[in-house]
């Protein structure tokens, strides 16, 4: 008989009917009523075993097993479900000893000692309600860029190329790290390389991207992305996922419109989609508020914070302004921020926090950066001083968002490289894209973790991928 989902017979109320499920025993009591989950779903199937049932087959059911139930679906008898599965036969697939098995789902096991068996921890609520919301997310994604017209570009993971400027960039090589081959002055002759050259892993897509918007005029990135960056943060990790569209023609204007439109459809369609995860988890927030003293509670619960979002159009501020505000602040004037307030600073995550969850209380987009923080490549604004940036901040993370207008002046962006010493002679693709038919175009980067973070309620950047890489980890 050809399996069952369990979550086809949880949204159904047809019973009397045959069916095979397979899945994994979360809970088994009195040696009769098994709690089987298969992943589908939040939600765990009764299965009700017979009392004449096998006695060395009732000795092996225990959390953690997975078993495989032919039986008939009928009413509940009891309390919390709809329907179960009355057991004809039920087959042990994959033994788990009690003793040795780490995960005991009735002790509630903290996140930290989950993030030490992250290849099990899939099997807790928590984590198969995240990961399902976060493929939901990932699929609402590509949604609305196909249903737009958008191409979906696969770009380089190995490049030779920092499209940060940053250099905190994983290196790739084949070379012998014992005995390099070297030039005469003593630096490492990557010519003998594997590439020919030095590369390393791409910490964005987006220059690559721009090559194919000159000729789609709309194209998108999906991809994964590495950051030699040695912090270790609850929000930073060394290898994570980026969505990087690209748009000809597209101005600033353009871009922050884009760019709301992607998170509130993305958030609506995981409402939509994932309503039953997202309220567990919303529950499961809550319960961590209460422990919190009444001064640092959330004001909103998850799914109003999420809703709230869907119902408001972002606050447009320029970066001028947002510094006027938090000099003006009553927790600058407190000297409550840890860190310095002035024009010319890249804002922290406090300042973006303040300005979204206490002084507008929505999310808020700010425009019009200083040069000098912001990278080569975008649109220098007429004061000489700013340019066409924007920064999405959402309330509880902060900045979720960054993106500008591209630079596409040649003479501007090739004067702004020199300035920043990125080598023109390298990056004679990338200034091609101005010199052959190039147009003002837009494009911004969405970190998809901070995302999945911000749906999820969840505060760890560590909890919503499946296996964080970070500084001194990289286990499974």
């Amino acid at each position: 008989m050809q399996r069952t989902k369990i979550k086809e017979i949880l949204q159904s109320d047809k019973c009397d009917y045959q069916v095979n499920v397979k899945g994994w025993v979360r809970s088994f009591r009195n040696n009769q009523f098994i709690a089987l989950n298969d992943g589908s779903c939040m939600g765990n199937l009764q299965v009700v075993i017979g009392l004449d049932a096998d006695e060395q087959l009732i000795k092996g059911i225990n959390n953690g097993v997975s078993i495989s139930v032919d039986g008939m679906v009928i009413a509940s008898q009891g309390k919390g479900q709809k329907v179960e599965i009355k057991a004809d036969a039920v087959t042990i697939l994959g033994e788990c000893d009690p003793e040795k098995f780490p995960l005991q789902l009735k002790n509630r096991p903290s996140l930290e000692y989950l993030r030490e068996i992250a290849h099990l921890r899939f099997r807790t609520n928590t984590f198969g309600a995240v990961f399902r919301v976060r493929h939901t997310l990932a699929y609402a994604i590509h949604k609305f860029f196909n249903d737009r017209g958008f191409v979906y570009l696969h770009t380089p993971i190995v490049t030779a190329s920092d499209a940060e400027g940053a250099g905190e960039m994983f290196r790739v090589s084949t070379l012998p790290f014992d005995n390099p081959p070297r030039n005469e002055d003593g630096t490492i002759n990557f010519k003998e390389d594997f590439f020919g050259r030095a590369t390393n892993l791409t910490v964005s897509g987006q220059l690559e991207a721009e090559l194919g918007a000159m000729a789609f005029s709309e194209v998108y990135t999906f991809g994964p992305t590495f950051r030699a960056e040695n912090s270790n943060t609850a929000r930073h990790l060394a290898e994570f996922w980026m969505i990087e569209p690209e748009v000809a023609f597209n101005d600033i204007y353009d871009n922050m419109d884009l760019a709301e439109d992607l998170l509130k459809f993305v958030i609506s369609y995981a409402l939509e989609h994932n309503r039953e995860d997202l309220d567990f988890l919303a529950t499961r927030l809550a319960d961590e508020e209460k422990q919190k003293p009444m001064n640092e509670r959330s004001e909103m619960g998850l799914i109003e914070k999420l809703e709230f979002v869907l119902n408001n159009k972002f606050e447009r501020i320029t970066y001028t302004e947002a510094i006027d505000i938090l000099l003006d602040s009553t927790a600058y004037k407190k000297k409550k921020f840890q860190y310095d307030v002035k024009w010319g600073i890249d804002m922290q995550s406090e300042h973006e926090r303040y300005l979204v969850e206490k002084h507008f209380k929505k999310p808020v987009i700010v425009t019009g950066y200083p040069k000098e923080i912001k990278a080569f490549y975008m649109r220098q604004n007429d004061d000489g001083k700013t340019v066409a940036a924007m920064d999405i901040l959402a309330p509880g993370i902060g900045e979720i968002v960054g993106g500008s207008q591209r630079e596409e002046r040649l003479d501007k962006l090739t004067q702004r490289m020199e300035e920043m010493h990125i080598p023109t002679e390298e990056m004679y693709w990338y200034l091609d894209t101005r010199r052959f038919g190039g147009v003002p175009h837009a494009g911004f980067g969405l970190g998809f973790e901070r995302m999945v973070l911000f749906v999820t309620g969840m505060t760890n950047i560590r909890d919503v991928i499946p296996f964080p890489r970070t500084p001194k980890n990289a286990e499974f």
